[in-house]
């Protein structure tokens, strides 16, 4: 059982959903796909939010849905550019769990990921995870294999680290404790990565979920967060303990990010 900061118990039974997005990379979702049927954890189901993939993505989904032992659901829209707030308003939408776990279809998770948000869910908290960076070789590696095993990943960690393939290690090797250190004081834009965050249903849906006003690349994760605290949600660290591995791609276009950083500073401006 999980105690929050009021000393009020959270059952560790409440059903987990993972709002997963995508956008036509079968390949990486596959992998993501195959870390979330290895958790220790499998009180979950899967969402997807799939911002107009092609027909191959939904292929691949139904596919995998006969060897993923939880339940997985396919949110489509129509391509008609980066409309990701809307999706995962959609994704939210048809969720059935209590809680709601933020993953990226171009991110790889380790084992413990789901049992690692569950142990640092507090009532009236939210968590902002972490993610490590993987390089370019090892990234086309992974997708030209297909398969993902995070047991021989972390058996050549090191190797990869001095090849310049991940960014960082060591978050990989220590897991630290939940504790008070953990809690943000105020909002702060920095290490907020839509990629891996975690708040409760009823507390997403009284803030209706992301802006969908943020459209194209950037920012809807800094002001989906800030306006969870904005509303009275705490924010909680999760990093050392839930982090993900990002698969490297080109950097998408960014275009639309100064407008919705704008945006986003407008709210933070306004009283």
């Amino acid at each position: 059982m999980v105690i929050d900061s009021a000393k009020r118990p959270v059952s560790e039974k409440f059903l987990i959903s993972v709002v997963l997005a995508t956008y036509n990379w079968p390949q990486a979702l596959q992998l993501c796909l195959q870390g979330l049927a290895s958790q220790t954890d499998t009180n979950f189901e899967v969402v997807i939010a799939d911002d107009g993939s092609r027909e191959d993505t939904s292929q691949l989904i139904q596919d995998f849905a006969h060897s993923l032992h939880t339940k997985i659901s396919h949110v489509w829209q129509a391509d008609m550019g980066f409309r990701k707030a809307m999706v995962l308003n959609k994704a939210i939408a048809a969720s059935q769990g209590t809680y709601l776990v933020f993953l990226d279809g171009d991110c790889l998770v380790q084992p413990d990921f789901i049992a690692k948000h569950r142990k640092l869910s507090q009532h009236g908290v939210m968590v902002t995870g972490s993610r490590i960076l993987l390089g370019e070789t090892l990234t086309r590696q992974l997708c030209e294999r297909g398969q993902w095993s995070y047991k021989e990943f972390f058996v050549n960690a090191w190797r990869h680290r001095l090849h310049g393939e991940l960014n960082k290690l060591f978050p990989l090797m220590l897991k630290l404790p939940d504790n008070a250190v953990r809690m943000y004081k105020k909002f702060e834009w920095r290490r907020i990565k839509g990629c891996n965050m975690a708040a409760w249903r009823d507390d997403v849906l009284s803030i209706q979920g992301f802006d969908e006003e943020l459209q194209g690349w950037g920012h809807e994760d800094a002001d989906f967060v800030f306006r969870l605290q904005r509303s009275g949600i705490q924010r909680k660290s999760g990093a050392w303990a839930t982090e993900v591995l990002h698969l490297w791609h080109p950097s998408a276009s960014k275009e639309n990010a100064a407008k919705n950083a704008e945006i986003v500073r407008a709210k933070i401006l306004a009283k």
